[in-house]
């Protein structure tokens, strides 16, 4: 039996958008924390040169952060206390959701690391980067696998 497909309201689509952006954002300023930007002359672009600013796009990256959990913290209230008893999570969604808890988790780290007050030793710290890098890899291929499969996060009861 073929399971139901749920339709997306105008509200929930909105927040795919901005969810999707925010992402490309993340995406894009958190390959900016290496300096590919400019050894590979994308800031040569013309309208790009800032991407080449390593603390302009560290505070664009924060600020992103910020976002995204500011919008996973909105999802997970309106699931839990709206649209669970409508939709049920997909094998897909459990999938995003391990690697976004991961994501978050290193990301979390790296911002620890970052405080002044803060140690950590080298391996630990070039493990959470690794690690950090690796979960949005990771993320960004199977989101790209899903959408081929057209697997999204819920479906209908």
């Amino acid at each position: 039996m073929k399971p139901k497909k749920y339709k997306v309201s105008g509200e929930k689509r909105i927040v795919k958008w901005l969810y999707i952006l925010t992402f490309v954002v993340m995406a894009f300023t958190g390959f900016g924390q290496m300096p590919i930007f400019k050894r590979y002359y994308i800031s040569d672009i013309p309208g790009m040169g800032w991407s080449a600013d390593f603390y302009f796009t560290h505070y664009i990256h924060y600020l992103g952060a910020i976002f995204l959990l500011a919008l996973l913290a909105y999802v997970m209230v309106d699931y839990f206390l709206i649209t669970k008893r409508n939709v049920r999570l997909t094998a897909s969604a459990y999938v995003r959701i391990a690697l976004l808890t991961g994501i978050v988790l290193t990301g979390v780290i790296r911002v620890l690391k970052n405080l002044p007050e803060v140690v950590f030793s080298p391996g630990f710290t070039q493990f959470a980067d690794i690690s950090h890098l690796g979960f949005m890899m990771l993320y960004l291929l199977f989101a790209a696998i899903f959408l081929g499969l057209k697997s999204g996060w819920v479906q209908a009861r």
